[in-house]
């Protein structure tokens, strides 16, 4: 889903998105910000504007049954420190992945390739019993792949942490290529996942299988992607997951809400002119907002925001995810099976032309004949198609989300910088990988870019290595 944001500085003033990159953003201008040395009245004001009437943008429940279910951005890797720092911060319960063996099936249309089991209790020593058979059962399929994947990821993962190092030795970057770079993650966007992968040593089996399953399943795409995309999604099916209870989309609320800024929901921002020193927003309310720095916290694919000066940035489409819930009862007669107690908990597919889904999830279980359900999909399900899934439907929610860019090697990335002076893009970085985490690196980088350009923001000494003071200015975003 597309959100619309922008900040400003009344000392500054930026405009933004209500998802995690905006927040992040707001968050991180409050923490890093130098007291004022100006005057006592000097302030910066942060204006978020919002054209839906919720916050979160890709993060967003819904609700079936009186439950609350991720509806966007849903798993959290135990790695992603900011999300972890923020989650303690604004004082939210984490929810523990689930301890019992959930059973995965891998569909190509007309047969399973490859099942794994979970057991019919509720015993944690069955559930360890079962965990063991899967994994002699996924060892016997793709061998020792699995360890070579493993480490595959883990090498991602350790140039990732490299952003979370203090500013002594963690310059701010003024472009994606040289944070890529400096962490030593550039050359994974280069090349496609499965050219990383066959030199990693995978089977072919593994790849075509197993890992297009989590590249479908994460991302909508097959293993054509980029390979630090591929890499993220691959962290994304590893164990240690957790989400926040009640909903991730109450990590930006939060931010928002601490963070001292005005919201304006429901109103988007139509234009943004440089005018001098200073930028005019435009609403399609019809109203004006004056602001010294305005940023982007959005996709820029599929929003109609004219810029004048006009800006230049490399054409992305974005790759759209349709998610299906459904509370009602699965057919297991579309899968040739005899009994509802035999369909997976997750059944996924591997890349063949028109299979009409992604994957299916059991997301809650109310009783044997009476389920809730969420279907991803490239294209939007059809009733007719519905009818043949499920043999009884309650109810049906759509939610069409242009959910992440589609990925290619080699990427190319906008500039944070857009016009060489204070118009700022932090999902220039979303071609890299499009996560919640990456979303609050973006963000804490390009906070440090605005704070280390604009004059009196800047740290006390002009070096890139960037020492945030405890009181906070205002934004307006």
């Amino acid at each position: 889903m597309m959100l619309t944001g922008v900040a400003c500085l009344e000392a500054v003033r930026c405009s933004l998105l209500s998802g995690i990159a905006g927040s992040s953003l707001a968050h991180f201008l409050r923490k890093y910000s130098p007291q004022s040395t100006t005057s006592s009245s000097s302030y910066q004001s942060i204006l978020i504007f919002e054209r839906n009437d919720v916050i979160g943008g890709r993060m967003r429940t819904v609700s079936i049954g009186g439950d609350a279910f991720e509806a966007g951005a849903s798993i959290i890797h135990p790695k992603n420190h900011y999300a972890l720092e923020f989650t303690k911060s604004l004082n939210l319960s984490v929810r523990a992945p689930s301890s019992g063996a959930d059973s995965l099936a891998i569909w190509d249309g007309t047969r399973f390739l490859f099942q794994t089991f979970s057991p019919k209790s509720d015993s944690p020593i069955l559930d360890k019993i079962y965990d063991l058979i899967n994994s002699l059962l996924l060892l016997r399929r793709y061998g020792f792949s699995l360890i070579r994947m493993e480490r595959f990821v883990e090498r991602m993962l350790k140039c990732f942490l490299k952003f979370y190092e203090g500013f002594e030795e963690r310059p701010v970057f003024g472009t994606v290529e040289e944070m890529l770079k400096w962490t030593g993650l550039y050359e994974y966007t280069a090349r496609t996942l499965e050219d990383e992968l066959v030199d990693a040593g995978l089977s072919p089996l593994l790849i075509s299988e197993l890992v297009t399953v989590i590249t479908r399943v994460n991302y909508g795409q097959s293993v054509s992607i980029s390979g630090l995309a591929g890499a993220v999604s691959l962290a994304g099916s590893g164990g240690g997951l957790w989400s926040v209870e009640g909903g991730n989309c109450q990590i930006p609320a939060g931010l928002i809400k601490s963070s001292n800024v005005t919201l304006n929901l429901q109103e988007e921002i139509a234009s943004i002119s440089r005018l001098g020193n200073s930028y005019q927003l435009n609403s399609t309310k019809g109203n004006s907002y004056s602001c010294d720095i305005a940023v982007i916290a959005t996709p820029l694919d599929e929003v109609n925001i004219t810029f004048s000066p006009p800006i230049s940035i490399p054409e992305r489409k974005l790759q759209h995810t349709h998610a299906t819930f459904v509370r009602g009862l699965l057919d297991p007669g579309y899968f040739g099976m005899n009994s509802v107690a035999d369909i997976p908990q997750l059944i996924a597919t591997v890349e063949i032309p028109n299979l009409p889904f992604t994957c299916i999830s059991i997301l809650k279980k109310y009783s044997e004949d009476d389920m809730t359900y969420k279907i991803f999909s490239r294209a939007p399900l059809q009733d007719t198609l519905l009818d043949r899934l499920f043999s009884s439907r309650k109810e049906t929610i759509r939610i069409n989300w242009g959910a992440y860019p589609h990925f290619k090697a080699p990427e190319v990335f906008a500039p944070f910088l857009l016009d060489g002076f204070h118009l700022y893009y932090v999902n220039a970085f979303e071609n890299a990988a499009s996560a919640i985490e990456t979303g609050a690196v973006a963000a804490e980088n390009v906070a440090r870019l605005i704070l280390s350009r604009y004059p009196g923001l800047n740290s006390q000494d002009s070096s890139n290595s960037f020492v945030p003071g405890e009181d906070h200015l205002h934004l307006d975003l």
